[in-house]
């Protein structure tokens, strides 16, 4: 056991323990909803555990595992004081990339590296976490949480996580099942989601001198507001139909955007053609290019432009996965189709113009 002038020491050095405690305390609740029935065990162990008895009912599973971070919009969540939705951009980028392959998430954890733990906003990021996980259908077995004074300013924070999921190997998407012909389904982003926000924070705050709470009409909010607006989740809906219609691949339009993610699954000998004049961007991407002077290629390079994930399926799949897609809520339309191109092989190419701009 430590001692009590060891405690006292380390505070001095910086490292609340009891502050950590008590965050644990205020964090539970929502970790308890983010439950599924495999989970074993609550929080306070050095592992979560998960039990994968399930798994014998596939003919050949698959493990999928994904990790990321949410970037610069931390500073962001700070700046505004608000910080029980960017759980969601966390669960969004590491939960979303094991879909793409048709695998269901089963559990995550998290990480959060602080430079002082203040007990009700760690508690606030985990709640993010834990109702993300909820939406996503996994489990949150399990977290850290790291005080690093002098390393992090009292109010500086940073999150990661990493996920696992499961998917039978007869249902794997990706590029070998892509074929000419299909047709690309594009399904709307929420916002900015949880890339770009260094090129977005240099144009509003450094460029344009804006603070988070100025008022923007374009957005009807403030600018905090329309930033911090949570990645949207596309689990549950994208295996809906990666089950129930003729699938063959999917992307997550994060980091490097549209084209550069949707190229990832994209066959040598195929080209995919996206037409801009299907879809308007939210009017974020529009104000980030005017007020910025983004051009557009430099701005469809970083930002997602409107479209959060993409699905390409068999031709007579569209209609089915339109439908599915709406009644879970999502927002999807018909963007391009793949082609075979002699000259352009594996490549994806956006041509026209969104409307307005």
């Amino acid at each position: 056991m430590t001692s009590p002038t060891a405690d006292n020491a380390y505070a001095r050095a910086g490292v609340d323990i009891e502050a950590a405690d008590r965050a644990v305390d205020l964090m539970k609740e929502w970790v308890e909803k983010a439950r599924r029935p495999e989970m074993l065990g609550g929080l306070g162990g050095f592992a979560g555990l998960f039990d994968a008895s399930a798994l014998t009912s596939y003919k050949r599973p698959l493990l999928a595992t994904s990790t990321d971070g949410v970037g610069t919009k931390v500073a962001v969540a700070q700046l505004v004081d608000k910080h029980d939705t960017i759980g969601f951009d966390l669960v969004g980028m590491v939960v979303d990339d094991l879909v793409v392959c048709g695998a269901e998430p089963l559990f995550m954890t998290d990480y959060i590296a602080t430079g002082k733990v203040v007990p009700e906003r760690i508690a606030a990021i985990v709640k993010g976490i834990a109702e993300a996980c909820v939406v996503a259908g996994c489990a949150l077995v399990g977290g850290e949480t790291a005080e690093h004074p002098g390393l992090l300013a009292p109010d500086e924070y940073d999150v990661a996580g990493a996920t696992t999921g499961v998917v039978e190997a007869d249902d794997l998407l990706g590029a070998s099942r892509v074929r000419a012909g299909d047709v690309v389904i594009a399904m709307a982003a929420s916002g900015l989601h949880s890339n770009g926000y260094s090129l977005a924070r240099h144009v509003f705050f450094t460029q344009a001198g804006w603070t988070v709470d100025r008022h923007v009409d374009d957005f009807g909010r403030t600018l905090g507001e329309e930033l911090l607006e949570p990645t949207r989740l596309y689990t549950k809906p994208c295996l809906a139909i990666a089950r129930e219609t003729e699938t063959h691949a999917m992307a997550h339009v994060t980091g490097g955007g549209l084209a550069n993610n949707l190229a990832r699954v994209m066959p040598p000998e195929l080209k995919a053609t996206l037409d801009r004049g299907t879809w308007t961007p939210a009017p974020v991407f529009d104000v980030v290019r005017r007020v910025g002077q983004v051009d557009q290629p430099d701005l469809e390079a970083t930002l997602n432009c409107g479209v959060g994930m993409v699905a390409l399926v068999a031709p007579d799949a569209v209609d089915a996965a339109v439908a599915r897609l709406a009644d879970s809520g999502i927002e999807s339309w018909v963007a391009g189709e793949v082609d075979v191109d002699p000259e352009q092989k594996g490549t994806v190419e956006l041509v026209g113009q969104h409307p307005g701009w």
